[in-house]
């Protein structure tokens, strides 16, 4: 066995350049709190930023909608229709789930290109998109009493999908370097004697300069070539050929904006506010990945005025960011949708109702976010929503 990690442990190791990622094997103790054994250091990792290749284009057909769904009525609305959905998940439920799972797939970048009523049922409309398939379960979709679709903020369901089934070629992903790695025990046995079975899934943390956790990755560990390492001594790289193992769920990368978000919170929790606002949409939306949770505390703090700077919000993620600093300081969140701010308005993170909010620069919101209209809540936008949902709460919101 490796040594358990706590991460701050492992980040001093007296050379010349500093330890950036752990490999370790997570598994859950006997309190089901997660844990992990140590199998190696790494100075970088080369290859782990990359955006994936556009999948191909393929057009659908979703059959049997129904017409009052929310997903139907925002497609098929006769003023400013819902044309792109973005990206939507399939649940298909399985015939007989006593004997079969249910299957999840991903639709990317769904465009909606035609819709019609379905032929014999006034009550349900068939919805054609064009869109990527990500396909990585199996090449046929069998009988299914249901399919479940999410897209942002909109949900609906059919009842089969023309063109989903049928095989397509896995989306290839650049190789892995672990670079100026120090193995641990395990590892040094995996290299010793390879497995001859497909590898095992670790976990790749992420660490800034004091040894905090920021973040981790997990991938399909079977290693490839092993040399001296780059960075001298008795480092070795590493080369991970096929990271995902042929698993859809090992498949993401973090994005190449992501590179540059890592690299400021590699200094440290943020301690200045509105950071996060020189970034892309990407970049944003990796900064809230990154925000911790809480502090929480036992009760709850109530009372009190808090100052929420939103002259950078201009879409969901800066919302939520620029709420989570208001509320709890750069580097934290409140909430990473709606649906958990409601959560911890509930109680949770220290700050909870009743407090007063004052919203400065809220026109700009306000103008941002008047198209982002949340169907499945009364047809409001997501700036009327999330003023009416602290509002309901118990906070005092003050529109400046």
């Amino acid at each position: 066995m490796g040594r358990s990690v706590p991460s701050e442990e492992h980040v001093a190791w007296g050379r010349d350049v500093p330890v950036r990622y752990l490999l370790v094997r997570e598994y859950d103790d006997d309190d089901d709190e997660m844990t992990g054994d140590l199998w190696g250091r790494c100075a970088e990792v080369e290859g782990l930023f990359c955006d994936p290749p556009p999948l191909p284009r393929e057009v659908l057909t979703l059959r049997g909608c129904p017409r009052d769904s929310a997903l139907a009525q925002a497609v098929t609305r006769s003023t400013d229709p819902v044309r792109l959905l973005g990206d939507v998940n399939l649940f298909i439920h399985p015939e007989d789930p006593s004997t079969d799972s249910p299957r999840f797939w991903d639709l990317e970048n769904v465009a909606v290109l035609a819709h019609r009523p379905t032929p014999g049922d006034p009550d349900r409309v068939d919805i054609t998109v064009g869109t990527g398939v990500e396909d990585d379960r199996g090449p046929q979709l069998g009988p299914a009493p249901q399919i479940d679709l999410s897209a942002t903020d909109l949900e609906g369901s059919c009842q089969s999908i023309d063109g989903l089934s049928g095989p397509r070629p896995r989306r290839q992903l650049q190789p892995l370097h672990l670079i100026g790695c120090e193995p641990a025990e395990p590892l040094l046995a995996e290299l010793r004697s390879p497995r001859q079975e497909d590898g095992q899934v670790l976990a790749l943390w992420v660490l800034d300069r004091n040894g905090r956790r920021m973040t981790q990755y997990d991938l399909h560990f079977r290693p490839g070539d092993t040399r001296p390492s780059v960075l001298g001594g008795t480092l070795v790289d590493i080369t991970i050929h096929d990271p995902s193992g042929g698993l859809p769920w090992l498949a993401d990368r973090p994005t190449l904006a992501a590179r540059q978000v890592w690299e400021v919170w590699y200094s440290g929790i943020p301690t200045q506010p509105n950071q996060w606002a020189r970034f892309d949409a990407e970049g944003q939306s990796e900064w809230l990945d990154l925000t911790r949770i809480g502090p929480y505390g036992p009760d709850g703090l109530s009372g009190g005025t808090y100052d929420l700077d939103g002259q950078h919000v201009t879409d969901r993620t800066s919302m939520l960011l620029a709420l989570g600093e208001a509320l709890l300081g750069p580097g934290a969140n409140y909430g990473r949708c709606l649906d958990s701010v409601q959560d911890y308005l509930c109680g949770g993170p220290s700050v909870v109702p009743p407090f007063t909010l004052v919203w400065h620069h809220a026109d700009i919101a306000r103008r941002a976010l008047a198209g982002h209209v949340l169907d499945h809540r009364g047809g409001l936008s997501y700036f009327e929503e999330t003023v009416n949902l602290l509002r309901e709460y118990g906070v005092t919101v003050v529109l400046r």
